[in-house]
């Protein structure tokens, strides 16, 4: 299957639709969201989910409210300062609207951040030209168009950048899902894999079922089965024995926010993974795209954690409840991997190693 098959986020004919990824593997249906009330159900329930398709969600997002909202309100072709300041207004609060719905993944307010400061330069750069709201829609539909395209194209690096580290036959763990269905493209943690598929390397996959929410067993081993990539599913818990029974040569993950020290968060469970890989001597490669690298936030402990309801630990998968009604639940959506479990972070732009407190530096252009 081509992976433009799989791709979760697509906009045609100006709607903007996408793969809900919460009836996966039973249903591949795609929805139209229809305006940033939509969007910001679908992200918080993970509809939609993986940070860089939360970023291409949310650009167009951006789009089809500030586009919706000038048609409602009659001011396409309004250009008097006052309507231009509060059209700008309402963009930024859909910006902080849509950003309150998943605080971990910096890709979202990276996203809708990008979008806003698109509309405000517009009127900046006018030098005392007429600019309307029809010329901010505008602006902000090709910045949401090219948020996807550099997305696309950033994958498919990855890809290559990973696929370097790696050699054919390997044996690869990987935990959630950091593939096509998180991305507009190959995916981060998966693209090598799916790549490599294409290139004939015959890799051997283990991926984690990532409790609670299953994104391995539902989403990792559905898309990869789809590429045709000889994949296995295993329970979290069974990660180390894979390991010392010699079947793992390599580990790749996903990252949903680096800090500038290289700590990196991602889904729940994957600094157990790498602590485990660096018990065994096995390579664990985090995969980062720039715009999830967060230069502003020093370490793993500055990254805001989401905590979800108890309720997905031991109720939302199953026919019946599997724990006492009542019982005390801690449902943290995410961890962060110690910079020192990371054999190396893999970039769109290249593999960087540590010491990260520099080599991300450089790779940002940061002095």
């Amino acid at each position: 299957m081509a992976i433009e098959d799989i791709i979760p986020v697509r906009f045609q004919d100006e709607k903007l639709y996408i793969l809900d990824q919460t009836k996966l593997p039973e249903h591949d249906d795609f929805y139209e969201v229809k305006n940033a009330e939509d969007l910001w159900d679908a992200i918080k329930r993970l509809a939609v989910r993986g940070a860089p398709a939360i970023g291409v969600a949310a650009g167009y997002g951006m789009y089809i409210h500030a586009r919706d909202y000038a048609c409602e309100h009659g001011i396409e072709d309004a250009g008097d300062p006052d309507t231009i300041g509060t059209f700008l207004e309402e963009i930024d609060r859909t910006r902080d609207y849509l950003d309150s719905s998943r605080p971990t993944a910096v890709n979202l307010s990276w996203a809708t951040e990008l979008m806003a400061g698109t509309a405000r330069q517009i009127r900046e750069s006018a030098g005392g030209k007429n600019i309307t709201c029809a010329d901010i829609v505008k602006a902000l539909g090709d910045k949401a168009e090219d948020i996807r395209k550099a997305d696309y194209d950033s994958c498919y690096s990855l890809a290559e950048n990973g696929l370097s580290l790696l050699k054919p036959g390997m044996g690869i763990l990987t935990h959630c899902n950091a593939g096509i269905l998180a991305t507009a493209g190959y995916g981060t943690a998966l693209a090598p894999l799916h790549l490599g598929q294409e290139r004939g390397y015959g890799f051997k996959v283990f991926a984690d079922e990532t409790r609670p929410l299953l994104q391995g067993a539902r989403l990792t081993s559905w898309e990869l089965m789809k590429s045709g990539v000889d994949v296995t599913l295993i329970c979290d818990n069974m990660a180390s024995l894979v390991m010392k029974k010699g079947l793992i040569d390599a580990v790749v993950v996903g990252c949903d926010r680096m800090a500038a020290n290289g700590d990196g968060a991602n889904k729940i469970g994957t600094s157990a993974v790498a602590i485990l890989a660096k018990e065994y001597g096995i390579p664990f490669y985090m995969f980062v795209p720039t715009s999830t690298i967060d230069m502003d936030t020093p370490t793993g402990d500055n990254i805001v954690i989401e905590e979800r309801e108890g309720s997905e630990i031991y109720r939302m998968w199953y026919e019946h409840p599997m724990a006492p009604e009542g019982v005390k639940t801690f449902n943290p959506a995410f961890d962060v991997t110690d910079h020192r479990y990371i054999t190396a972070v893999v970039t769109e732009k290249g593999v960087i190693r540590p010491p990260y407190d520099v080599s991300l530096k450089e790779i940002m252009g940061r002095k």
